[in-house]
């Protein structure tokens, strides 16, 4: 095995909007991020839904009240 050929392993600090969401190992000691699982709509629950080209009332176009009714 070779001697020197890997990177050296330091204590990383994660940020994301200027806090440290999370301390792991990587070759740089600061990484920061636009997402993370504390502020992504999947893991928070909060979801976005943004409609496109008209799909939301095309959907309730052909479902109307039925979809409504049965989803209780």
């Amino acid at each position: 095995m070779k001697k020197d050929i890997h990177p050296k392993m330091v204590p990383c600090k994660v940020f994301c909007d200027g806090e440290v969401v999370m301390e792991t190992y990587s070759t740089k000691p600061e990484m920061r991020v636009d997402v993370w699982s504390g502020n992504h709509p999947f893991f928070t629950g909060q979801q976005r839904f943004i409609d496109t080209e008209g799909r939301v009332e095309k959907f309730q176009k052909r479902f109307g009240e039925s979809y409504r009714r049965n989803r209780k």
